[in-house]
C-alpha cells in the first residue's frame, strides 16, 4: 500500500518555528531608542520567533533614564545593566569586554545585535566574535574617513567582523565594498564574517522618528516653543567644544546669526563649563545677544517639537542631521566631515566645519531645494531586519 505525502504539513505554524535568541548589546540613550524599534516588533509581532535580551552596558549614565523615560518611549527596560560606567576608551571597552563575555557564555544566544558606533558597539561584536557567536550591526558601513574620531575606529571594527551589515544607504554599502566586504558570495554557505549579508535596509532611526511623532501629543511639552522663526542649535562633539578656538569660532558665529533670527541652544553642562573656562566666567564675551537662548538640554519629545518648529539647524551631531532632513529642514553642519553624504548631495546639509565666516555665510546664502529625495527607506527598517535575521 502507497501513502501520499500531505502537501501541507498537519503541525500548525507554530510549533514548526524555531526560536531564536537574540542578545542585543547597548550603551547609551540614543542606541536604546534605536533598539526599541527592535524590541517593539519583537514584543508585538515576531515574539514567536525570537527571544530577546537587552544588556545596557552603562557605558553612559543618564538620569534621563528613569521610569518614565522607558514609559513614556515605550521601550522595554534592560534585561541586564553591567554598570561599567565611563573612563577612557581602553578602559571602558576593556571593562565591557569582560563583563558582555561573561553574559554570552551564560545565555547562549544565537546572534548578537549591536547599534552604531559606541564602545559599547564594540566591546560586544568582539566579545560576540571571540566566542563565535554570529554579530548582526545596524548602521553598518557609515564612514567619516577620520581615524581621529573613536567612532570611526568602532564602525571599522565591528564591521569586519559582522555577519550581517544592515546599511542605512546606498553610500554605506559601497563604502564596504571598498573595503573588501562586497556581500554573500557562497549561498550555500552559512552567514559568517567571511560570507556575509551586507544589504541597503534604510534607516533605522527612521522608524523611530516616525513613531514617536505620532506620540508628541500624547506627552506633556518641556519645552516653550517660540511663535517666530528660530535657528535650532546643538553643539557636544569634542572636536569643536574641547578645541579652544574651535568653540571660540563657533559662538562668534551663532552670536552673529542671532542679530537676524532668533538662535535656541540646549546645552549640556559639560558644555556650558567649557564655555565658562573659555571666557574667564564671562559668556557675554560670546554671548551678548538677547536673541542667542542656551537653554537646558532637552529629552527625546521636547527636541523632535523644537526640529519639527524651527526654520533651521545648525548641528555638529550625526543623529541631527539625519532628524533634520526627515523634518524637511535645512542643515548646517559644524563638522569637517559627516557620515550622512547623501544629505549634501540633495542639498539639505552643508559642511562648514568651525570657520565663523563659513557658517555665517551658510545660514545666511542657503535656499532650500526644491526636490527631496527618499533616502533612507520608508520606515519599515525594523521589519526588514528581523525578516532577514530569521530567514
Amino acid at each position: 500500500m502507497l501513502f501520499s505525502v500531505p502537501s501541507v504539513s498537519p503541525w500548525p505554524i507554530k510549533y514548526r518555528i524555531i526560536m531564536k535568541k537574540i542578545v542585543t548589546i547597548v550603551g547609551a540613550r540614543p542606541q536604546f531608542i534605536k533598539a526599541a524599534v527592535i524590541s517593539r516588533l519583537i514584543r508585538d509581532e515576531y515574539s514567536d520567533r525570537f527571544n530577546e535580551i537587552l544588556v545596557h552596558t552603562g557605558q553612559h549614565y543618564d538620569q534621563n533614564m528613569s521610569d518614565i523615560f522607558f514609559e513614556e518611549m515605550d521601550i522595554p527596560k534592560p534585561d541586564i545593566n553591567l554598570e561599567t560606567g565611563s573612563g577612557l576608551h581602553g578602559q571602558m571597552t576593556g571593562r565591557m569586554l569582560e563583563k558582555i563575555e561573561e553574559v554570552l557564555v551564560d545565555k547562549k544566544p544565537d546572534l548578537v545585535l549591536v547599534y552604531g558606533d559606541t564602545n559599547s558597539t564594540l566591546a560586544g561584536a568582539l566579545a560576540a566574535a571571540k566566542l563565535h557567536i554570529p554579530v548582526a550591526h545596524v548602521e553598518a558601513g557609515l564612514r567619516s574617513f577620520n581615524m581621529k574620531m573613536p567612532e570611526e575606529i568602532n564602525r571599522i571594527l565591528t564591521d569586519r567582523v559582522s555577519s550581517w551589515l544592515f546599511c542605512p544607504t546606498d553610500t554605506a554599502v559601497t563604502n564596504l565594498k571598498n573595503e573588501g566586504i562586497s556581500g554573500k558570495q557562497n549561498n550555500s554557505e552559512p552567514v559568517t564574517s567571511d560570507n556575509p549579508v551586507v544589504i541597503n535596509i534604510g534607516d533605522i532611526m527612521l522608524d523611530a522618528s516616525l513613531y514617536y511623532r505620532e506620540k508628541l501629543e500624547s506627552v506633556k511639552p518641556g519645552v516653550e516653543i517660540p511663535e517666530k522663526d528660530f535657528i535650532l542649535c546643538t553643539l557636544h562633539r569634542a572636536e569643536n567644544t574641547d578645541d579652544p578656538e574651535r568653540l571660540r569660532s563657533i559662538l562668534g558665529a551663532l552670536n552673529e546669526i542671532s542679530k537676524d533670527i532668533q538662535v535656541i541652544l540646549p546645552l549640556h553642562p559639560r558644555t556650558k563649563n567649557k564655555i565658562a573656562q573659555l571666557s574667564a566666567g564671562h559668556s557675554s564675551l560670546f554671548i551678548n545677544n538677547s536673541s542667542f537662548e542656551i537653554i537646558d538640554p532637552v529629552g527625546f519629545f521636547d527636541m523632535l517639537r523644537l526640529e519639527n518648529a524651527c526654520s533651521m539647524i545648525l548641528t555638529d551631531s550625526g543623529g541631527v542631521q539625519k532628524e533634520a532632513y526627515f523634518f524637511k529642514k535645512p542643515c548646517v553642519t559644524m563638522r569637517d566631515q559627516t557620515e550622512w553624504v547623501e544629505t549634501v548631495e540633495a542639498g539639505w546639509n552643508v559642511i562648514v566645519g568651525a570657520d565663523k565666516d563659513r557658517i555665517i555665510g551658510a545660514v545666511r546664502s542657503y535656499r532650500v531645494p526644491q526636490e527631496w529625495p527618499v533616502l533612507y527607506g520608508n520606515g519599515d527598517t525594523g521589519t526588514g531586519i528581523l525578516d532577514v535575521l530569521f530567514n
